[in-house]
Order: structure tokens, then C-alpha cells, then sequence
């Protein structure tokens, strides 16, 4: 392993643990109504006049969940449980208490009521880590009944999921991204093989849709039976989920022994070669299937899904990919980590490399967990693997 990867990683795991986590613990949840906040000023204080994403209050309930599980935070599971009753008591939808609206104001009263697919995703991300951290099997029954729900009333023609109980032109590969992730996670959860089999239904969408095997490239946009929209009718390509798709194919291949190689090499590099921009290794937002940047802003959180995928590819034998990652956390600390304010982030720049949004969405806290345990885990595994190797030959 390189020093710079150790480095990094060491740099990353300290970051979140002794920066991020204790601010946001502090200032990124309201103890009155048991909610979290959508978001922090530049000043590091909660923004609470803006309306709340449903979503966020399950992606803020995972990384207390995930952050327990590691011993990084003290006290998660009762904001956890006070998070679960604050999403019941507001955010329960009017005519299906299984699921949630989408949208609340800030006056916790109902903005939008729509069952969205890609919320309902991380409330069975949230349901499974609640029960491997806490153990609680209330949250299992509640994925069980969501996901009865979404069976039901969500299912789409042609296989998948429709994007809510709402009319939409199009549909969406993302919110299945992230039902996969969903349910590998209930599947280490559980050991329940239903879950892998769920997994499989999203995988063999990637196949047979999502992937465009003529360009090498994830496609994001369809038609309602699945047919790709054209350049023309909007599509895009995001280097950041081609990249979060290299991290989750491993997962499932490491799973149920899928092969996934095929994919993940050719999207790891279209996604660095077409999405990195020249000079300060930073990844565009968006750009056509032919490589032409459409969105020169820059978000976060695609650089999380660099280091991941890069780890993935890194353990698959790519010797170039572990360098890739150790530069994707140096390029973190130095564009998107706030100086003045140890664990706060902003959230996008713009075309220039300037601040586009400074402030920080506590959504973003959700890939940059992830993020921090692969490569926490990364450099444990390898120091334990050279430790073994010396061993062995000293012995």
C-alpha cells in the first residue's frame, strides 16, 4: 500500500470522526422535534427556515446508524428513534402509512405529498442499518411493508419501478441505483436471500437498460418502456454514478458471484476520461455520451463515488486506481472542506472552480460516510495483509 492512501485515509477517517460527526451531533438535528436539519450555513448553524426533504431524515438516521455500528459516535440511537417518530408523526403519507411524502416545510407540515421512489429507497437503507446497528426489528417490518407497497403501487411496466404515484415523461436509473444499495444492505442485514433476489431484479435492469455497451457508459434517462432518451430529449451522463455503479456491482458480484468485470472496467475509465476535468482532476456534473461537457459545475459528492469505486477497482487488481483514490480525498480537503469550520463542507462549485453553494446539505453527510468507512477499511485490510506477508517471511 502507498503512503499516500494511508495518509488520506488516516485524513478522512479523522476528519469525520473528530470534525464532522461531533458538528453535526451538535448543530445538525432539532432535539425539540426530534428532526434533522436539511442543512448548515457557512457559519456551521442550521438553516431553519427552509423546507425538509423527507429523504434526508432517513439518509441522516443511516449515517447514525453506520457511525454507532463503528464506535464513532456515542448517543446515535436515540436520535435514531426520535428521528423514526419525528418521520411518523409529520411525514407519513395521508392515504399510506407505509411510506412517506417527499417534502415538509418548516413548519414540519406537509409541502409535497408525493411517494417519491428515490425517498422510499433510503428508508429501506436506513431500515436495514438500524437493524444491523441497534437491532431493531421494528425497522425491518417496516421495509417489509414498503416494500410490499412499492410492489404494488409503484411497480412499472417492463420491469422497475415508476419514479412515485405521480405522472413523470420519464424514468430514471437512479433511484434504482440506489434500491440496489438498498437492498444488498438488507441482505447483510438479514442473510435473507429474497433481498439478493431483489438486487438481482435492479442488476439485470443495468444489463439490459441502463448500460450503454456501445459507448461504455451508464445512461440516465429513459422513455416509460425503457427505451434511452435521445441527446436531444435531455440525455445525460454523470460521471459520479457510473462511478457509484463501479462500487455497487462489486458489492453485489462480491454476493452472489455475478460477474461484473466487464462493467466496472470499461465504467471506471469512460467515467475518468470523460468526467475529469483537465488540470485539477476535479468531475464534471454532467456530460453527453459523446464526452461533451454539459454541466461544468462540480458537486461533492461525485468525488466520494471516485474514491470508493477507485478502492473497488484498486482491491480488483488495477494497479493506477489506488493513487486515484488517495487523490480524490486530497482534492475533498482541498475544494470542498471548510477551513474556518472543522466538519462542514460546501456543496458545489461552479464552472471556474469557484463556490457555486456554500452551503451544506446534510444529505451530502451520507456519501461522504461511505466514502470514510471504504477507506478506513481499505487501509486496515492491507495493513493486516503486509503484516501477515512479513510475517510469513521473517517466520
Amino acid at each position: 500500500m502507498s503512503l499516500s492512501i494511508n495518509h488520506w485515509a488516516q485524513q478522512l477517517e479523522h476528519w469525520m470522526t473528530s470534525a464532522a460527526l461531533p458538528l453535526w451531533m451538535e448543530q445538525g438535528f432539532d432535539r425539540a422535534s426530534g428532526s434533522a436539519h436539511e442543512r448548515l450555513t457557512p457559519e456551521g448553524l442550521p438553516d431553519t427556515g427552509c423546507p425538509k426533504r423527507v429523504r434526508v431524515q432517513a439518509r441522516q438516521m443511516f449515517v447514525l446508524a453506520c457511525a454507532s455500528r463503528r464506535g464513532w459516535v456515542a448517543g446515535a440511537e436515540g436520535i435514531v428513534a426520535d428521528l423514526d417518530r419525528f418521520v411518523t408523526r409529520y411525514a407519513q403519507h395521508p392515504s399510506a402509512p407505509q411510506v412517506y411524502v417527499h417534502v415538509l416545510n418548516s413548519e414540519n407540515a406537509i409541502h409535497d405529498p408525493r411517494q417519491d421512489l428515490y425517498d422510499l429507497a433510503f428508508f429501506l437503507l436506513a431500515s436495514a442499518w438500524r437493524f444491523r446497528a441497534f437491532n431493531d426489528s421494528a425497522a425491518l417490518r417496516k421495509a417489509e411493508a414498503l416494500i410490499q407497497h412499492l410492489d404494488v403501487y409503484i411497480k412499472g411496466p417492463r420491469g422497475g419501478w415508476l419514479e412515485g404515484d405521480y405522472s413523470s415523461d420519464i424514468r430514471r436509473q437512479n433511484p434504482h441505483m440506489h434500491l440496489l444499495e438498498a437492498f444488498i444492505a438488507l441482505y447483510d442485514a438479514t442473510n435473507d436471500g429474497r433481498w439478493l433476489a431483489r438486487a438481482g431484479e435492479v442488476f439485470a435492469l443495468f444489463e439490459n437498460c441502463f448500460y450503454d455497451s456501445k459507448n461504455g457508459v451508464l445512461l440516465e434517462y429513459f422513455h416509460h418502456d425503457w427505451r434511452p432518451l435521445s441527446d436531444d430529449e435531455g440525455q445525460e451522463v454523470e460521471p459520479g454514478h457510473m462511478l457509484e455503479w463501479v462500487w455497487l456491482l462489486h458489492q453485489y458480484s462480491q454476493r452472489s458471484g455475478a460477474p461484473v468485470g466487464r462493467y466496472t472496467n470499461t465504467l471506471y475509465q469512460r467515467a475518468l476520461k470523460l468526467g475529469t476535468e483537465p488540470g485539477t482532476g476535479l468531475l464534471y456534473d454532467a456530460v453527453s455520451i459523446q464526452g461533451n461537457v454539459l454541466k461544468a459545475s462540480k458537486r461533492c459528492w461525485p468525488l466520494t463515488e471516485l474514491i470508493k469505486a477507485s478502492l473497488c477497482q484498486a482491491n480488483s487488481g488495477d494497479r493506477e486506481a489506488e493513487a486515484h483514490a488517495a487523490r480524490g480525498i486530497q482534492l475533498l480537503f482541498k475544494y470542498y472542506f471548510d477551513d474556518n469550520v472543522p466538519g462542514l463542507y460546501i456543496d458545489q462549485l461552479d464552472a471556474e472552480n469557484r463556490v457555486a453553494n456554500n452551503l451544506a446539505p446534510a444529505s451530502t453527510l451520507y456519501h461522504l460516510m461511505v466514502a470514510t468507512t471504504e477507506a478506513a477499511d481499505y487501509a486496515a485490510a492491507t495493513k493486516l495483509k503486509m503484516r501477515a506477508e512479513y510475517e510469513a517471511v521473517s517466520g
